[in-house]
């Protein structure tokens, strides 16, 4: 039986983090195309999915974009990836494909470092049509 998010782009987030669960709103607000379901990098799905692939599983400063069975994501590339998929002004972030990965990647690690002092520690709760696009909520 077929997974509700094996269709989806997954984004996996530090569930912790104001600044990630401020992009996580601003994501499900312009999602108008039903593209995206989230998962935080602490649950057992993010943890699933950062060990299969030999990755960090205790440290959550990345940012990653999953399309199951394909390809993952992260950091600058997952940003920009996602600003394509959302179309509309926001497919123009597809110019900052320009700036060589290792640069953007070293801003994106610049706000990383910083960003539990960028944004308040505020829990954020979805409303039910926005928890249904989180696995394991």
């Amino acid at each position: 039986m077929k997974e509700k998010w094996e269709d989806k782009y997954i984004v996996f987030f530090d569930g912790d983090c104001g600044v990630c669960n401020f992009w996580v709103q601003w994501i499900l607000e312009r999602d108008k195309h039903d593209r995206f379901m989230f998962a935080s990098l602490q649950s057992d799905f993010g943890q699933k999915f950062l060990s299969e692939r030999g990755l960090e599983t205790k440290v959550f400063n990345t940012l990653y974009l999953w399309k199951p069975r394909r390809y993952y994501l992260t950091k600058s590339r997952a940003i920009l990836k996602v600003a394509a998929l959302l179309g509309g002004v926001y497919k123009l972030a597809v110019a900052g494909k320009i700036i060589p990965a290792f640069l953007s990647d070293k801003m994106y690690n610049l706000v990383s470092e910083n960003r539990m002092k960028l944004a308040n520690q505020k829990c954020f709760l979805p409303d039910r049509d926005q928890k249904k696009k989180f696995i394991e909520v």
